[in-house]
């Protein structure tokens, strides 16, 4: 058996509470105390788990003098020992050392990483290092089982997952915001009558960092039924606000032979199965963010997973909101887009349950979405949540050809680069439909952090490209 494969998680040991068995772990010491009885105390953690465990490494130990009471916080360390009852309240069981090895040496005085609370603001400044900290263990740690739970919801659905393309020549949304990518020399590009010459271009034509990969899973799902993708997109908006980022990841989901309900039906269950599965098999990081970042997370959740989410349409919505258009900042009347208040106010104080808004105004939504019979609204939806408003986006997507192409006129979309869209209308059209899920949002939504630069590791924001 090769070294790693026996070595044991921290989890595992506290999670067993067996005691007596001969282990072996690495990780990373959190601190160290000595005590005048001729021993020290090791806080061992190695990230699989939140809590730390403790490690007793006695005088009698040969490098104890040379090599354990050097030991800083940060310092990586192999232990070789015996799982034993704790004496302490906080565990059930530590480790007697018979052997410390230092793998890695930390300086004291230069380790970023301190005992004292430190400001999530300070932490993204040492971004390479905050996963050593018991928020972002634990944040990494909830992302990492929603991101499992992801393919696993649609896995056992049936869904094909696609890999659609990070470059590409057209903006899904419409929207220009989109981060230009090229080889040209940018001192002294190569010039046409139009301008920028870009068929000598790596691609002979313009390129961009994809916003989405809807359009791409369309043209999967009307070949292979239902399929979705889930991989990085990215945004030039110009935000400095807590709930966007330049790089982002999405889930989109593209249903063959389907139409707004069945759309709104995925979605329901998809948010469900999310939070029930998270509060299933991260128990301890989200008491962790019910007692240090939002008291009220976990009981959102749970509420939410258990609840039956209101249907209604963005006329019968801003019917409502104009009855109390006077403690709104951003007014209200038909045909605005809504804001956050809006969304919140309808989820907290009116259902008080998660809402499904329908049936958006046209001039306010994507060109791509099924025109309804009255030629004024989409058939569009937004599912919203108590706290933050919108967390998914979607819509009946329209398999007319002449329809889309009057919306692609309407929208200022021009054809030229999407005439395989609209081929997907030609040959074999059907009704499909599908949505969109921010994944940084569905994050931060579950471990309750208020900035959404905090749920992804390295994060890619306006002026900020570091790592």
């Amino acid at each position: 058996m090769s070294e790693r494969m026996g070595r044991q998680k921290i989890a595992g040991i506290l999670g067993s509470g067996t005691s007596g068995q001969k282990v072996e772990v690495k990780g990373w010491v959190r601190t160290r105390r000595d005590s005048k009885g001729g021993f020290s105390f090791l806080e061992l953690n190695d990230g699989s788990c939140l809590q730390n465990i403790q490690v007793v490494a006695p005088a009698a130990l040969s490098n104890y003098e040379s090599d354990v009471l050097h030991i800083h916080q940060g310092a990586s360390v192999a232990v070789m020992g015996t799982v034993t009852p704790s004496q302490g309240k906080k565990q059930g069981v530590e480790i007697q050392a018979d052997s410390i090895r230092i793998l890695g040496a930390s300086d004291a005085q230069a380790y970023p990483i301190g005992k004292q609370k430190m400001s999530f603001e300070y932490l993204r400044e040492v971004a390479h290092l905050r996963g050593r900290t018991n928020t972002f263990g634990a944040i990494a740690r909830v992302r990492n089982v929603l991101s499992s739970a992801v393919h696993e919801f649609f896995q056992t659905r049936g869904f094909l997952w696609i890999h659609t393309p990070i470059i590409t020549s057209n903006d899904a949304e419409g929207a220009g915001k989109t981060f230009q990518v090229t080889t040209l020399d940018l001192e002294k590009p190569p010039r046409n009558e139009a301008g920028v010459d870009f068929s000598q271009d790596f691609f002979g034509n313009r390129a961009n960092l994809t916003v989405s990969g809807q359009l791409e899973a369309e043209s999967y799902a009307l070949s292979l039924g239902d399929v979705y993708t889930f991989g990085p997109t990215f945004r030039a908006e110009n935000s400095h606000t807590s709930r966007h980022l330049a790089e982002f990841w999405m889930v989109e989901p593209e249903m063959a032979f389907a139409d707004l309900e069945d759309d709104i039906e995925l979605a329901e269950a998809f948010l469900k199965f999310l939070f029930k599965t998270v509060l299933e098999r991260c128990p301890e990081d989200m008491e962790f963010f019910r007692q240090r970042i939002d008291a009220t997370v976990v009981d959102t959740l749970t509420a939410i997973a258990a609840s039956d989410f209101k249907r209604l349409t963005y006329t019968e919505a801003i019917a409502i909101l104009e009855k109390e258009s006077g403690r709104f900042q951003f007014p209200v009347h038909w045909g605005v887009d809504l804001q956050s208040e809006h969304e919140r106010f309808l989820t907290e104080e009116v259902f008080k349950v998660p809402v499904v808004l329908t049936d958006y105004p046209k001039g306010i939504k994507a060109f791509y979405m099924k025109v309804n019979d009255d030629g004024e609204t989409v058939r569009a939806m937004d599912v919203l949540l108590p706290k933050i408003g919108e967390i998914i986006g979607g819509s009946q997507r329209e398999e007319r050809e002449e329809v889309l192409k009057t919306r692609m006129a309407e929208s200022s979309v021009p054809p030229e680069g999407l005439d395989w869209y609209l081929d997907l209308r030609r040959f074999g059209s059907v009704p499909h439909a599908g949505f969109g899920l921010g994944f940084e949002r569905l994050v931060q939504f579950v471990t309750g952090m208020a900035n959404i630069r905090d749920v992804i590791p390295f994060p890619r924001t306006p002026g900020n490209l570091r790592y």
